[in-house]
This record gives C-alpha cells, sequence and structure tokens, in this order.
C-alpha cells in the first residue's frame, strides 16, 4: 500500500475553503498535523524513494519539498490566510536559488496537478533557454513528441508571445519554440486519485515521463548566475 491521503484530509480543505480564518485553522490544527502535514509528509517520501533511482539530482527532504500551508497576502487582493491544497516541489539541486527547472505536485479536493519544467522563469533563465534552443530545438522538439509525454501530460501552452522575442531571429527554425514563455508541462489527475494505493505510482509516472525534459532545460539554466539574476529583479523593482 502507498502512501495517499484521506477522506479526513478532503473534509479539512473543504471547510478551510469555508472557514479561512486563523481562528478555525488553530481549533482543528491537530487534525491538519495528522491528516495533511503527516500524509504529505509520507508521500513526498515515497516519492523521493522513487525519483532516486531515475533524477536523483532533485532529491529532497520532505520538510523542504513541502510548500507552507500560509498564503503570501503582501501583493494580494485575497487575504485569506491558508490555501486550499497541498504542494511540494524538488528543483535541482544546486539551483534552487537560481531558478532551475525542477518538478511540483499539487493535490486537493478540485484534483491533482502533477508538473515539470520551468513555469515562470525570470528574463535571464527565459533569455538563456532561448539561446539554448537555438542550435538545439530539434531535441526539444523530440522531448516534446516522446511517447510517454503525450501519453501522459497536456500540450505545451507555454503562453507563447505574438512575435520573436528582441534579439532573436524571426525567421529562424526555432522560432515557434523562442516565442514560448513558461517552459512547464502539466499533468492533472482527478482529486480522487490522491486518496488511493495508487497516487504515488501516478505522480512519479508522470515526474520519469518529465524528467528528460527537466534535464535538458537545466542545461542552460546552470549557466545563469545569482548575480544575473539580482540584477534583473532590480530592472523589475525599478
Amino acid at each position: 500500500m502507498g502512501p495517499h491521503f484521506s477522506e479526513q484530509t478532503f473534509d479539512f480543505l473543504e471547510e478551510l475553503e469555508h472557514r479561512n480564518n486563523r481562528e478555525w485553522f488553530e481549533e482543528h490544527r491537530s487534525v491538519y498535523e495528522t491528516e495533511l502535514k503527516a500524509r504529505m509528509l509520507e508521500v513526498i517520501d515515497a516519492i523521493n524513494l522513487r525519483l532516486d533511482a531515475f533524477a536523483p539530482d532533485y532529491l529532497r527532504p520532505a520538510p523542504k519539498a513541502m510548500l507552507r500551508i500560509y498564503r503570501d497576502v503582501r501583493f494580494s487582493n485575497d487575504k485569506t490566510p491558508y490555501k486550499t491544497h497541498l504542494a511540494a516541489n524538488w528543483p535541482r539541486q544546486g539551483l534552487e536559488k537560481t531558478g532551475g527547472a525542477g518538478f511540483f505536485l499539487q493535490a486537493g479536493v478540485h484534483g491533482v496537478m502533477v508538473a515539470a519544467g520551468a513555469y515562470s522563469p525570470g528574463s535571464p533563465q527565459l533569455h538563456a533557454i532561448r539561446e539554448y534552443l537555438l542550435d538545439h530545438h530539434d531535441e526539444m522538439r523530440s522531448l516534446l513528441a516522446a511517447p510517454p509525454v503525450v501519453r501522459l501530460a497536456e500540450p505545451l501552452e507555454g503562453r507563447p508571445l505574438l512575435r520573436a522575442p528582441k534579439g532573436f531571429p524571426a525567421e529562424h527554425p526555432a522560432a515557434d519554440l523562442l516565442r514560448v514563455r513558461s517552459w512547464a508541462l502539466f499533468a492533472r489527475l482527478p482529486g480522487d486519485a490522491a486518496l488511493t494505493d495508487g497516487f504515488v505510482d501516478a505522480v512519479v509516472a508522470r515526474f520519469e515521463a518529465l524528467a528528460p525534459l527537466v534535464d535538458f532545460l537545466n542545461i542552460p539554466l546552470a549557466t545563469v548566475t545569482p548575480l544575473e539574476r539580482e540584477a534583473a529583479a532590480g530592472r523589475r523593482r525599478a
């Protein structure tokens, strides 16, 4: 039997949608600790055991992989304090702070999302990917067309630009790929999948299918320095 979530997990999340306040959460913290946090850590540990076989550079201790349930409300009009799903991520070791590609899992009442890649790369990261694609676009197309990827993930949407990005040729064979702004692929499962013994198997199958794409993206992303990332952040703040 593989680790998974319980009906109590989803009962808590459903109620949290309607009672998203600190008083209710604190009253039910014991349920959160046993039926959400503890179970999520077990799921992450089980995924780590399997990642070691095909993506050892993405292993991450469960407490670090699990994302906080507390929302960052500083820049949001929605001031509700808690997320109504559970989530975890596995960035490439050594690239956590420079925007490397990785794996992501989100589970809740309304569905399970399995994702991999670089969802919203910053300017230096996106530029590095585009530079790499100029000479490696055929490899990228092969990765996107791989049978396991086509079978288990949605087609790349990528939020493409309408025209070639500045500094890149509009007539290049990789022109359509150069316009892509988000290099993440997604797979979605019904929420009930998180309540079954096969939950970890389903997540890992999708991670394994997408692992070659993640590795490919991290080749150029590994060249982005923290200084470049900070400089881009400074330009956005200015």
